[in-house]
């Protein structure tokens, strides 16, 4: 995951709306099914699709939560690090 990438899909979001997100999402997802991909291929289609959940996350920080875009990016980031420790 890449902070900088979630911070400007969540802008994405902010300015257009999270449908376009699940969308994408979606035809990721489908395209993880093709047999001929190659791993590296199917190491950034999954590299985007965490970044992309990950900025659906930090967006519900926001609006539910009424965190700043920074506090929530931080939550999330920490939230994700702490997941990786255990």
């Amino acid at each position: 995951m890449k902070l900088p990438v979630i911070k400007h899909l969540t802008q994405f979001i902010e300015e257009n709306d999270e449908d376009y997100i699940n969308e994408t999402l979606e035809v990721l997802e489908a395209l993880c099914e093709v047999s001929s991909l190659k791993d590296e291929e199917l190491d950034v289609i999954g590299e985007l699709i965490s970044n992309m959940y990950g900025a659906l996350e930090v967006d519900k920080m926001i609006k539910n939560d009424k965190m700043s875009q920074k506090e929530a990016l931080n939550t999330f980031m920490k939230r994700v690090l702490g997941s990786i420790d255990k």
